[in-house]
């Protein structure tokens, strides 16, 4: 028999608790007000006990070393991660858009925010009548699985099935999802699949066997996803978000760290087969520019790093860390992502001692998810710095044009229509030893940057547990603000006016490089029409091809430096 991970209410004011436990010997199950009981063994380590509870009961777990643990599937935490489960009724909240189905993945323009810098759920919800207004019909939570302390930029998660209390309920992040439907917005999160956080994951006292000991990420252990307990329990947390919640999608946080190709082509087939007759969207990050994952029956797209790592270089002259395998002639890597996606298809970036990526020229341009700016490449910056300030304001425009007019689905991140210079930045909300490491790791992390080569200099980087860090990110509106938001305005009304309706199918024909900084792209579009794109933000005049279709979009004087020009040729 399949166990499934979490509690489940039976009716009649009983329910059944369950936990994977193959490390103990015995487990006790603790109800807050009742006190504790027994569980029952049922092989391959897995523990059962029934006992009267209702909706909002408090409970927990205790090993036979009288360890107190929460459930690993909890849906809500009472005193954060390390305090009592909560039992949730997963079918209580009363929908108020039941027949919402989604939207098709051409028409998705997504923004990225972060919950806990928006005011939680409930403040992400009061944001989303202007995101719809100005053309996005996507946002992307960062990862809300609960957390050690009241505030974490979102990927130091340890319990994957449960809200992060400070944002508010499961109930209130359904009301936001309820809120985006009815204005016909899609929800997408980001889930973490390849590691937990420092602080408050007990797992390893009982089921040591979760971990790949032979594994290991960049941020901890590698989870066994070999083993069914391990890969049923993050199957079933996606398939949580995406029924229970309703939620249109999920993004796979780097998939390259898991290392489990089967498994990722399983959950992935699982999902679709399991909710049919829904958009439902499926998007990777991984390094390894995987294009076989990118097949129709697995992921939609994977956010293309090769696109924001070029641009990057391009506009800021950056070439440290991120930026070092895109030095190297940066406008013949723009024309090369633009042509066929990915950059790196199966070559060895410099710093690198393996090969990167496979073919990706014949795939549609939807499967490419382009940005200029994430919460990553921004948020591990040391000091969280957005383009605003790094990039010549019209340079910018230009790019923006590129990415908000080009053939791939564009992501923007929050503040970015608004013209914010509020940095992003890195934060948490540890204690005592693990607080110190992580200040000062953060700050080791960048002492071979030039900038940060001494010891006075790393010392000026934000420590990431002080509560200035946090309210420092809030993404406020710019000085431009007006400009830029009329700028996002304008350009996502002509994209869904004059591209979308042809980007199904879409595919990339050529692009050539025109100087140091400019290119010319053509698209071939799904009703046979092409998409021209000319772009200079270089820093001299180039020629751009003569113009021949439909002008969509224009700025400067063509071929000057900041200009563009997007057509559709017939």
């Amino acid at each position: 028999m399949q166990m499934r991970w979490g509690p489940e209410l039976l009716g009649r004011d009983r329910a059944l608790f369950r936990i994977w436990a193959p490390d103990a010997a015995t487990m006790q199950l603790e109800l807050q007000v009742s006190g504790s009981m027994a569980m029952q063994p049922q092989g391959d380590g897995w523990f059962l006990a029934e006992a009267a509870a209702v909706e909002g009961t408090r409970y927990r777990f205790r090993t036979a070393e009288g360890l107190a643990v929460p459930d690993p599937a909890s849906r809500l935490q009472d005193g954060g991660a390390h305090g009592w489960s909560v039992l949730v009724n997963p079918d209580g909240y009363a929908w108020q858009e039941p027949g919402w189905n989604g939207r098709p993945w051409e028409e998705t323009v997504i923004e990225e925010v972060h919950a806990g810098l928006l005011g939680g759920f409930a403040g992400v919800a009061d944001r989303l009548p202007e995101l719809a207004e100005n053309g996005v019909t996507a946002i992307e939570l960062m990862p809300v699985g609960a957390f050690s302390g009241s505030r974490n930029w979102g990927y130091d998660g340890v319990l994957p099935y449960a809200v992060a209390a400070s944002y508010g309920s499961p109930d209130a992040l359904k009301a936001l999802v309820d809120r985006a439907h009815s204005l016909g917005l899609m929800v997408f999160l980001d889930v973490v699949y390849n590691h937990f956080g420092p602080d408050g994951n007990y797992l390893g006292a009982y089921a040591s066997g979760f971990f790949d000991r032979d594994a290991d990420t960049p941020w901890g252990e590698a989870v066994a996803v070999t083993k069914q307990p391990v890969r049923r329990f993050f199957i079933d947390n996606a398939l949580m978000w995406l029924d229970e919640y309703r939620l249109d999608g999920l993004r796979f946080d780097a998939v390259h760290a898991i290392a489990d190709d089967e498994f990722l082509d399983v959950m992935a087939r699982e999902i679709r087969q399991r909710l049919p007759g829904r958009h439902i969207h499926l998007m990777l990050e991984n390094e390894a520019n995987d294009s076989d994952r990118l097949q129709p029956d697995l992921y939609d797209a994977q956010w293309n790093d090769d696109f924001h790592n070029t641009l990057h270089v391009l506009l800021t002259g950056e070439t440290e860390a991120y930026y070092e395998g895109f030095a190297d002639d940066p406008t013949q890597k723009l024309a090369r992502c633009l042509a066929e996606g990915f950059v790196y298809q199966g070559e060895t970036p410099p710093g690198s001692d393996h090969p990167r990526g496979k073919p990706s020229g014949d795939l549609p341009t939807t499967r490419f998810i382009s940005f200029l700016q994430n919460h990553d490449q921004t948020g591990n910056r040391a000091c969280g710095e957005r383009l605003t300030l790094l990039a010549e304001h019209e340079r910018l425009r230009a790019a923006t044009a590129l990415l908000l007019l080009s053939p791939q689905i564009p992501m923007i991140f929050m503040g970015d229509s608004v013209g914010s210079h509020s940095p992003f930045l890195f934060f948490t909300d540890f204690e005592d030893e693990l607080a110190d490491a992580v200040r000062e790791g953060r700050r080791g992390e960048f002492a071979n940057f030039a900038a940060f080569s001494d010891e006075a200099a790393r010392q000026r980087i934000p420590d990431p547990n002080e509560i200035a860090t946090f309210k420092n990110s809030h993404p406020l509106p710019g000085s431009r603000v007006d400009e830029w938001r009329a700028f996002y305005g304008r350009l996502l009304s002509i994209r869904h006016d004059s591209i979308v309706p042809r980007l199904k199918n879409a595919r990339g024909l050529e692009a050539q490089v025109l100087g140091s900084g400019a290119v010319a792209a053509l698209w071939e579009l799904g009703d046979g029409a092409q998409l021209a794109i000319a772009l200079n933000i270089g820093k001299d005049a180039v020629h751009f091809p003569a113009a021949r279709g439909t002008l969509l979009f224009s700025l400067g004087d063509a071929g000057a430096p900041a200009s563009f020009r997007a057509e559709i040729v017939e």
